[in-house]
């Protein structure tokens, strides 16, 4: 087993500075790192345990479903009321999940489909054994 000590998604939007004003302004998105210059500059922003980069540059968007972004948030309600009030496209109404998570679907400008989730009090994952 490899020992990890840190993680991060890599995306490669279609338009640099169009994605990270969504990741910024829109989702709220702390700033973890930039580096470069300009507008082609990478940026690292906070996930939580995790991160996400924004660099480079793709000429398509990702395959539908090839990726997606899974942001747990601790009430999904008051997620939902800041992305409207910012503009944020809700794509699917938070609901219940058979699973016990509560879910909300989103996307960035690209398409990439995000998951905002709430994990409720008596959910498995709040509790180990």
């Amino acid at each position: 087993m490899i020992h990890v000590l840190a993680s991060r998604i890599l995306l490669r939007p279609t338009d640099l500075e169009r994605s990270r004003a969504f990741y910024r302004d829109a989702l709220g998105l702390a700033i973890f790192r930039e580096f470069g210059t300009g507008e082609q500059r990478g940026t690292v922003f906070f996930l939580g345990g995790g991160f996400l980069e924004l660099s480079g540059h793709s000429s398509r968007p990702p395959e539908p479903n090839a990726t997606q972004l899974w942001l747990q948030v601790p009430d999904i309600a008051e997620a939902e009321r800041e992305l409207r009030e910012r503009g944020v496209p809700v794509l699917r109404e938070p609901r219940k999940e058979p699973w016990g998570l509560v879910e909300m679907h989103i996307a960035d400008p690209d398409g990439l489909r995000i998951f905002i989730v709430e994990v409720p009090e008596d959910h498995p994952m709040r509790h180990r054994p």
